[in-house]
């Protein structure tokens, strides 16, 4: 740029010295004249071409986090940063409020407005633009995805779209559970390691998987007198203490994921699926509340005894199933985490995560990921630091560990957490489906019968919810 207007000012110059010739020497000077005028006016109309040159790239905040006042001034500090480190891109935010962030999305997007840059935002948030994401996989084959454990990278590898992020904060899924409550019931505590084995305290040792999990679960459920719920004398209508259950558990995809990796929608057929895993990780949760009462039902998980919902944290559940994004609402040292148990051999631990993802539709892709990648990388500890969550990047993790240990002091086993992205969940439980805010409502529908209802066919009420999602899936169709 400063060499175009060098060139402009030399010959304007030499368009002065060329009037003054012109007076002198005639009309071979008119034509030397001429020559140096049509010069100037080429370089002028070049200079603001050059000007130009820069890519717009818009990136959309409010989707899921990033609204609030501290997020945006670092969000505006990497703006910043990332504008003035390069002369080709210059990125500009729209912040909008998490209440209205859908419809305003949806509106940008009908008026042919959409932004390059959508996120942070999880993948159920991001799911009601679930078919409108870009494919990185041509766009990232010269970035190193190395820095990332490659179980996080592929959690964001689906079969109808491709590669839709890269990541940012990840959020394993775990066991917690109160040591103080296994000492008073004379149990040993959980294997602290993947693929160890749990020890009775007889020492005989079992795999550790649901159906030992389920056995430890009923000698921790308690009832006022005393009684544990594999004694004749216990009584399931004066239980005060619980020995498993899922915190916070969203729709309800999350509680069969423990049986098994699994999507209730097939992209190839168009069909609605619902697999045996999840068949029988739905009954083995309904038989838990109704029949063998080792899990709060909903009347019980409201009520003052589990915190109202905050079961966990009530210090009257033994086990529960969350993510690490718990640490948010746990209080107190008398806790720690262990591995999720198999299922017929196999271990899942659901995985949540935030990221940022590109609209299909923009017209810039190479600068959109070239700046998704500056986001998820130079930038993602100063992001993180605002938006909490553990870094994906993995030579970040050790300090985010350390700053939790300041809080806890207790001495948590952490590194249950960072190998259990190994155990991601691939497909997703919170993966894409056609009418997706429709259909997740009638899965929150189903699983709030389940867990307020007893004397239900559940396998009958799992058909009845399939029936239901195929016709919403067909209607989107």
């Amino acid at each position: 740029m400063k060499e175009a207007s060098s060139k402009t000012n030399d010959h304007c110059l030499s368009r002065r010295s060329f009037v003054i010739l012109l007076i002198m020497k005639g009309s071979m000077m008119k034509k030397l004249a001429a020559l140096g005028l049509l010069a100037v006016l080429v370089i002028t109309s070049i200079a603001p071409a050059f000007a130009q040159d820069k890519v717009t790239l818009t990136w959309y905040i409010g989707l899921g986090t990033g609204a609030q006042p501290e997020q945006q001034e670092v969000q505006e500090a990497v703006v910043d940063a990332f504008n003035s480190s390069q002369d080709r891109i210059e990125v500009v935010m729209n912040v909008v409020e998490n209440s209205v962030a859908y419809d305003t999305l949806s509106t940008l997007i009908a008026a042919g407005n959409a932004p390059d840059i959508i996120g942070p935002v999880g993948t159920d948030g991001s799911n009601g633009f679930g078919d409108s994401y870009l494919d990185l996989t041509p766009y990232v084959e010269d970035y190193d995805l190395s820095i990332w454990p490659e179980a996080a990278v592929d959690f964001y590898r689906t079969d109808a779209a491709g590669l839709i992020g890269l990541p940012l904060a990840t959020y394993p899924s775990m066991i917690w559970y109160r040591p103080e409550l296994f000492d008073e019931a004379g149990l040993n505590l959980p294997p602290a390691n993947y693929g160890d084995p749990y020890v009775w305290d007889d020492g005989t040792e079992a795999e550790w998987n649901i159906e030992t999990m389920t056995e430890l679960a009923k000698i921790l459920t308690v009832d006022a007198n005393g009684n544990d719920a594999t004694m004749e004398e216990f009584d399931p209508e004066n239980i005060v203490q619980w020995g498993f259950d899922y915190q916070w558990y969203g729709d309800g995809r999350q509680i069969p994921t423990l049986f098994g990796n699994f999507s209730l929608y097939d992209p190839e057929t168009g069909e609605a699926v619902i697999g045996d895993a999840w068949r029988e990780g739905f009954q083995w949760w309904y038989d838990g509340m109704w029949a063998e009462n080792f899990i709060p039902n909903a009347a019980q998980e409201g009520s003052d005894l589990l915190a109202a919902g905050n079961v966990f944290n009530s210090g009257n559940v033994a086990m529960g199933n969350t993510h690490l994004w718990y640490t948010c609402c746990v209080e107190g040292t008398d806790w720690d985490i262990a591995p999720v148990p198999s299922y017929n051999g196999e271990t899942v631990a659901r995985l949540h995560a935030d990221t940022f993802r590109i609209y299909e539709g923009t017209e810039h892709p190479e600068e959109a990921v070239e700046f998704l990648y500056y986001l998820v990388t130079d930038a993602s500890l100063d992001l993180l630091g605002v938006y909490g969550g553990m870094p994906a990047v993995i030579e970040d993790q050790q300090a985010f560990f350390d700053g939790l240990d300041e809080t806890y002091t207790q001495g948590v086993n952490w590194q249950v957490a960072l190998d259990g992205v190994a155990y991601a969940d691939v497909p997703s439980h919170e993966a894409w489906f056609p009418n997706y805010l429709a259909a997740r409502d009638r899965v929150t529908q189903f699983v709030t019968l389940l867990n307020s209802t007893p004397d239900l066919d559940v396998q009958a009420e799992l058909d009845a919810l399939q029936a239901d999602l195929q016709t919403l899936f067909d209607e989107a169709s």
